[in-house]
């Protein structure tokens, strides 16, 4: 049963980088002619890498990649598309933000697989196949990073306007 929890998760995981791999694409195509697409471009690399990481272990582990899963987040990436672009058909400041935010939340979440699996991986020695320290820190200076992009970003996205005041 454990296995198939550890699977479970593992694979949930890694439907997680697909949505967020997708979503930086769109943003590094949406801002291509501003620096912010260098940035973008840079967080895809390595969240791409970060994922190399993670089927890697999986691999190792014997855990095959469920295509249930990775189509599910597909489909889920597509959704939270058209939700961006509900919420900001201009594609401006409001997308931007609310996708900043999601990639925030994402890290984050990868930061709390790399720390469970190191806590696990104290009491089970097939678990320490990677540097869970060196990844875990990764995934804070990406989160930090990616912080300070969408802090910046909602000044002009949740920005009150004149009349509102």
């Amino acid at each position: 049963m454990a296995n198939e929890h550890l699977a479970t998760y593992l694979n949930d995981h890694l439907a997680g980088s697909v949505i967020a791999i997708d979503l930086l694409e769109h943003l590094e195509r949406t801002h291509a002619t501003t620096p912010l697409a260098e940035f973008f471009s840079k967080l895809r690399a390595e969240i791409a890498a970060d994922r190399e990481e993670l089927e890697k272990l999986m691999s190792q582990l014997q855990i095959a990649e469920s295509r249930t899963r990775k189509a599910s987040a597909w489909f889920g990436g597509k959704v939270t598309e058209l939700k961006l672009k509900l919420d900001d058909p201009s594609d401006g400041d409001l997308r931007l933000f609310e996708s900043l935010e999601a990639l925030s939340l994402g890290i984050e979440g990868k930061r709390g697989l790399w720390l469970a699996l190191s806590t696990v991986a104290e009491d089970n020695a097939n678990l320490r196949l990677i540097d869970y320290k060196r990844l875990t820190q990764r995934a804070e200076e990406q989160r930090s990073r990616v912080e300070v992009k969408r802090l910046g970003v909602a000044k002009a996205a949740l920005a009150l306007t004149p009349e509102a005041e």
